[in-house]
């Protein structure tokens, strides 16, 4: 994607289900957990760059002895410091200690992060600080192992003040508003209130305090605990957590609007934010690794019997479509091919814009994500001028000279990789006149992959802001001299904010609204924008389920092809020479190439939960009041 857009983050989960002498014997380290969280981590680490964290349980320790382990870091390379923490840790352990390296009971009691119960965590900040703080797993202490309760998720509910007044109400304390904080606390509530319900019972049976903590452990219903936390929560998310006497849990949104992905063996149990990242890791099949249905929990009992239980009512699935777009790994079996698809789709409206002459257009894409659907696009090409090639043999017949034969076939779609990202490229001058010249040589171009008067087609994910096409991709592109530059999106125009963990908050922040606002002002509809201003404020004090998307109302009066032509216009500055479209995907060819992932708010406004709705008022009520500030 030109336009960089963080996503919030991806978790990781692994149950060892066997003792950890079990893996020092078959894979030669009881360390096989960690090294292995290690990997999971890197290998989603496109979810998330700006903080990483990990924790551990340790089963069936004695009392006095340490169970529980946990690293963060928001360093630049945060994984990577993690994990240097703790193989600093567990080597300075065994140069101290050499009794220890084939003494795995030893290793378990002495080194911290080795354990039977892992979670990871990689995060990008889109809301609040990059600070430690900010940065999973988060950890509610207590002296009760049951009640020790650590959490990580990917995740944004849309409800914080709700859910934060809610535990007012039940009177806590909560010391801030972040929807982490609130939603660990609402679990660690229910959590408390199970044991010391549990503790009463089984005391009332005969058994004495030191006897009553593993049946409490063993009787726990974390379902249950799970379905009164969740019941007013209102978002995306895939929440994972660990319980300190060994039980652990994820737990999808009704929607699916995040992925969650699971495999189980008799070895283990892992869940994981991406498919691929248990497929390589894991080295299993495809097929055996599956989705978490929404709305659902997979629970693991200390005992390591997992179970899927329905915790919530699932609603109609809206899984987020821009996983599938973007930031989801593309080595998935299922995003390879819907990715392509994405391209091959847009193929019949770039064969309208260059008016049929693929001899003179050369076909490329802006790095990297975007290759996938450029080579869908390419093959479609490939197919349109075999077909071509076909009737054209056809209609001469056997009369066909070789020459004939070889000027027909030699037509080919031209492929070249026109932008080159300098990715180490830093703005480092403030001042605008400086830094948006420094900002336009953030991409370079292969010189000679053009001729003058050749049509550019160019491929992206998204255009979102548009601020890295006008001041970058756009300038270097005409330097080549083309006749004209074809702009292609795969997904479609990004026309309402995200608020379920992608950080696209503000309405005026897309090229897209900016376009449409262009539009009532050149046909003096400003009043239109007025009204939906009144309408959205008649719905301040409204109940989520009562409220209404009136910025819909706002893009009505223009066709997408309209819009279209105008993102053209604002994206052209005077200087470039060459005639500039922007051709978007539709939102029909999207559902056809991702049918899984349906959730398309931010091309429809279409939300998947009503806490949407009332976020889109406020971030228009916000802009028309000239707030820059986040709508939820």
């Amino acid at each position: 994607m030109s336009d960089a857009i963080k996503h919030e983050c991806g978790i990781s989960m692994i149950r060892l289900l066997k003792p950890l002498e079990y893996y020092k014997e078959k894979y030669g380290t009881a360390f096989y957990g960690v090294n292995k969280m290690y990997l999971m981590m890197e290998k989603q680490h496109n979810r998330g760059q700006d903080g990483a964290g990990f924790a551990s349980i340790k089963l069936d320790m004695e009392q006095g002895e340490r169970y529980m382990s946990r690293v963060r870091s928001a360093e630049s390379q945060p994984i990577q410091d993690i994990f240097a923490q703790i193989n600093d840790r567990i080597n300075t352990a065994m140069l101290e200690n050499p009794e220890y390296v084939d003494d795995v009971a030893a290793q378990k009691k002495h080194i911290p992060y080795i354990g039977e119960v892992l979670l990871g965590h990689v995060r990008y900040g889109t809301f609040g600080k990059n600070s430690i703080e900010s940065v999973h797993p988060f950890l509610r202490q207590n002296n009760w192992m049951h009640r020790n309760l650590i959490v990580a998720g990917n995740f944004n509910m849309t409800n914080v003040n709700e859910l934060f007044d809610n535990l007012v109400q039940i009177g806590q304390h909560p010391k801030e508003k972040a929807d982490t904080v609130t939603v660990m606390e609402k679990i660690g509530h229910f959590l408390d209130d199970a044991v010391a319900k549990l503790y009463k019972q089984i005391k009332k049976e005969g058994f004495t305090k030191l006897e009553a903590s593993p049946l409490i452990a063993e009787r726990l219903n974390l379902g249950k605990i799970l379905r009164k936390a969740a019941k007013n929560w209102d978002g995306g998310y895939a929440m994972s957590g660990l319980l300190g006497h060994g039980d652990s849990f994820v737990l999808r949104d009704p929607a699916g609007i995040r992925p969650v992905y699971y495999y189980k063996d008799d070895e283990v149990v892992v869940v994981a934010s991406e498919r691929p990242a248990i497929q390589t890791v894991f080295n299993v099949p495809f097929e055996e690794i599956h989705e978490l249905d929404p709305g659902h929990a997979l629970i693991v009992k200390k005992s390591g019997k997992m179970d899927i239980k329905q915790i919530l009512e699932p609603t109609e699935r809206k899984a987020c479509s821009f996983e599938r777009i973007y930031f989801s790994r593309g080595s998935d079996k299922e995003i390879y091919q819907e990715r392509k698809e994405l391209g091959k789709l847009l193929f019949p409206q770039i064969l309208e814009s260059i008016e049929d002459d693929i001899k003179n257009t050369v076909f490329s894409y802006i790095p990297n994500t975007a290759e996938t659907s450029f080579y869908g696009m390419v093959k479609e090409a490939q197919n349109h001028l075999n077909r071509k090639k076909e009737e054209q043999i056809l209609s001469i017949g056997r009369k066909i000279t070789s020459e004939e034969l070889h000027e027909i076939l030699e037509v080919r779609p031209r492929i070249e990789k026109v932008a080159i990202k300098d990715a180490k490229l830093r703005t480092f001058i403030t001042q605008d006149s400086s830094r948006d010249d420094l900002v336009a040589h953030v991409y370079d171009i292969s010189y000679g992959s053009v001729k003058k008067g050749d049509n550019l087609v160019i491929i992206d994910d998204s255009i979102v802001r548009g601020t890295t096409l006008k001041k970058s991709i756009l300038k270097i592109l005409d330097r080549l001299l083309p006749k004209k530059i074809v702009v292609v999106s795969s997904a479609p125009q990004i026309r309402y904010p995200d608020c379920y963990g992608i950080d696209m908050a503000k309405l005026e922040d897309f090229i897209a609204f900016r376009a449409a606002l262009d539009l009532h002002k050149d046909r003096d509809t400003m009043h239109i924008v007025e009204g939906i201003y009144k309408k959205c404020l008649t719905q301040v004090d409204s109940a989520d389920k009562d409220v209404i998307n009136y910025v819909k109302e706002f893009y009505e009066p223009f066709t997408p092809e309209e819009v279209s032509e105008k993102i053209g216009e604002l994206l052209s500055s005077s200087e470039i020479k060459a005639e500039v479209e922007i051709i978007y995907q539709t939102v029909d060819n999207l559902h056809k190439a991702c049918p899984k992932n349906l959730g398309d708010w931010y091309f429809t406004g279409d939300y998947p939960t009503p806490g949407g709705n009332r976020v889109v008022n406020r971030a228009f009520i916000n802009f028309y009041e000239g707030k820059s500030e986040r709508a939820y």
